[in-house]
């Protein structure tokens, strides 16, 4: 075997989880454009569809005494808004031998590398363990099977359309078991039986937290289902930019810093449903 210095070579390059929040033909993700930027700060909007629509009986049909005609009921749609979620990643080494530009491609392939995950724990962190209603039941978790089928079932009663189910990456291969999910060949997303979508994050099962913040036992995961996902997108700020190359670099260390970050905004609509599941059995 030969002897002698080992030989550098270009770095492994990485691909994002195909199934998470922001690979998922699950989401509907909009790049806001420069005349649009202020939606980064976050959007309001009135929800559409989240009320019932239900069956009216004839009152000329219920002869029976002292009945009353049913009243039509009607529903005032709800304010909803979605809140910015800012991810960013950073590099740092010695300014000797390590110069601006390579801090830079460091920077922005830890981004795009880790970004996915980022807006994944956003998302928990600020929406869904924040709104959820929880579903789990007092004599504690259920079976994964048992979970999504109580989501389905929770979202189903108050909206009408196809949601989203989100669930941790440690809980994933677990949903295979029973053919919980199925993947689409057309599309390469997963969706279950009763034909709602599925998000598979790393993100959540960083964080694994329910509503209220409250985290996960050991051999517990926490699911949830929303309605349908729509993000916004900025570009990528990088910090400093090129014409300021030499400001990442601190004179007292001596170390060069550069930053990439970029803001989303994560909105869904209507119900947020909760249910913790066991992940050993």
């Amino acid at each position: 075997m030969p002897a002698g210095l080992r030989t550098n070579v270009e770095a492994i390059r990485g691909t994002p989880l195909p199934h998470g929040i922001l690979g998922s033909p699950c989401t509907d993700i909009v790049d806001v454009t420069e005349d649009r930027i202020h939606e980064l700060n976050g959007v309001d909007w009135l929800a559409l569809g989240c009320c019932p629509a239900r069956d009216w009986a004839d009152p000329c049909e219920d002869d029976s005494p002292g009945a009353t005609p049913p009243e039509k009921e009607f529903c005032r749609p709800e304010a909803e808004h979605a809140r910015p979620i800012t991810v960013y990643a950073g590099a740092e080494c010695s300014a000797l031998g390590f110069s601006y530009e390579e801090a830079r491609e460091q920077a922005l392939a830890s981004l795009a590398l880790g970004e996915q995950h980022a807006v994944e724990a956003g998302f928990m962190r600020t929406r869904l363990s924040m709104d959820a209603e929880d579903l789990t039941p007092p004599e504690g978790p259920l079976s994964i099977a048992q979970g999504v089928a109580a989501l389905e079932g929770c979202l189903a009663e108050s909206y009408g359309g196809v949601g989203v189910l989100h669930v941790p990456a440690g809980a994933a291969a677990l949903l295979g078991c029973c053919n919980v999910l199925r993947e689409n060949p057309a599309t390469g997303g997963l969706r279950t039986l009763a034909g709602n979508c599925a998000v598979i994050g790393a993100g959540y099962s960083y964080l694994n937290m329910g509503p209220g913040a409250q985290p996960a036992e050991p051999g517990t995961a926490w699911l949830y289902i929303t309605g349908p996902l729509v993000i916004r997108r900025g570009p990528i700020d990088v910090v400093p930019d090129r014409s300021r190359a030499a400001a990442s670099v601190n004179p007292r260390t001596n170390d060069r810093r550069v930053l990439a970050e970029r803001t989303y905004v994560v909105s869904t609509t209507c119900k947020v449903c909760a249910v913790k599941v066991r992940v050993c059995e």
